[in-house]
């Protein structure tokens, strides 16, 4: 790289590829329209990243990003307080909430259990959703987990663990096995929460 690039712009083309979907030939691209922009525009790119990065971390409650200790969807009161969603990702509350169909609130696990991958039921944020829904008497937990192995043992495992407290069902997917729910359409999404059943 460093023959055909200058090393400061192979640098950047190196960081660039690290970011997820972005290919040698798109890194390429993407730095090389960094460089004919005005620095203030490229200053105020860098700025936004350090200013995300330090600011921005996870809601107490929910675990769902956020710049304030409780996020916007857990302080607004029109949300209903007895439904939780339950989701690996915080990229997957943002595409449920494109649908504009759900109004309860969300629970973020942080990932999926996957044993081959080392992460286990204690490296989620399975324990404080327990301690949530007993507390605030939740009467719905809805799972809308990625329909994938690791998806299928985390709904499996969070239903058993709670069924106990309260109704838990999933949602119903119009996606294949190994979807995504971030990549799905807003029809697909609202028609999936409706279409929810109970957990077996």
């Amino acid at each position: 790289m460093s023959t055909v690039y200058t090393r400061p712009l192979a640098r950047l083309v190196e960081q660039l590829q690290r970011l997820p979907g972005i290919g040698p030939k798109s890194a390429q691209r993407l730095a090389l329209h960094l460089l004919k922009r005005p620095t203030a525009e490229v200053e105020a790119l860098a700025n936004a990243l350090i200013e995300a990065k330090q600011q921005v971390g996870f809601c107490s409650v929910c675990f769902h990003l956020s710049a304030e200790p409780v996020c916007d969807i857990c302080r607004a009161p029109s949300r209903d307080k007895t439904t939780i969603c339950v989701v690996a990702d915080s990229r997957d509350v943002i595409a449920l909430e494109k649908t504009r169909e759900f109004k309860g609130q969300y629970h973020v696990l942080g990932g999926l259990i996957s044993p081959m991958d080392g992460i286990g039921p204690d490296q989620l944020n399975i324990q404080p959703l327990i301690t949530r829904v007993h507390k605030a008497q939740t009467q719905e937990v809805i799972l809308a987990i990625n329909p994938s192995v690791e998806g299928e043992t985390t709904t499996l495992y969070v239903g058993q663990l709670l069924k106990p407290f309260t109704r838990v069902t999933r949602i119903a997917f119009g996606l294949p096995m190994g979807g995504d729910l971030e990549y799905a359409d807003e029809v697909t999404l609202a028609r999936a929460l409706e279409g929810r059943r109970d957990l077996d």
